[in-house]
């Protein structure tokens, strides 16, 4: 998990940004990106893919992410910008913002999956890098707590769609729901949703 930070503090790159998003197959809410620093020679102290955590274990790596990191920037695409320009473009726009919004200016970004951002620090992707650099992990943790939150938080407004139970992701529960009351002002009406048998679904894609 420290093989491509080590490489790089080796290579001379003191300040690594690691980068990753949370909610990008959701059927509704934001797609949120974080982007993480730490000082040159921080160890991995159990950092790993936030989906394989529990939801205690995540809420308890955030606050030792915040108190150990050198940065920390968040980057937010909310629904309507999603059906606009599409999920991907939206995913880049968000890690963007997390980079632009970091105290520090980093000198190297390392990001989770294949897909390169608009900037001109040098930069790499990493295939899975979730699960293989403790920088991103850190990002995906920070991006998954804060939109979790975020999509809980939405529950007084539309509390017919109980999202703090599946933040947004295309449950049975959840599609149930849509059945029943149809879209939200929070749903990404550019998406596809999977009907189970039976069912007729009002929500396309372009």
């Amino acid at each position: 998990m420290d093989s491509f930070e080590k490489k790089l503090w080796g290579a001379g790159f003191s300040l690594i940004a690691g980068v990753d998003e949370a909610g990008r197959g959701a059927l509704a809410g934001p797609v949120v990106a974080a982007a993480v620093i730490f000082s040159s020679g921080t160890k991995n102290f159990g950092l790993r893919d936030s989906k394989k955590l529990t939801a205690p274990r995540r809420e308890c790596l955030f606050k030792e992410i915040e108190q150990k990191a050198v940065s920390i920037g968040i980057g937010v695409v909310g629904p309507e910008e999603i059906d606009r320009i599409n999920i991907l473009r939206a995913t880049l726009k968000a890690m963007e913002a997390a980079l632009s919004f970091l105290s520090h200016r980093p000198d190297y970004v390392i990001i989770d999956g294949n897909q390169s951002v608009k900037s001109d620090l040098p930069q790499e992707t990493i295939v899975k890098g979730d699960d293989r650099s403790f920088s991103i992990a850190a990002a995906s943790i920070i991006a998954k707590v804060t939109r979790d939150r975020m999509m809980s938080s939405l529950h007084d407004k539309f509390p017919d769609y109980n999202f703090p139970g599946h933040k947004g992701y295309g449950t049975e529960e959840h599609r149930d729901a849509i059945n029943k009351y149809g879209m939200s002002s929070v749903h990404r009406k550019s998406f596809v949703l999977k009907a189970s048998e039976g069912e007729q679904l009002s929500i396309f894609q372009h």
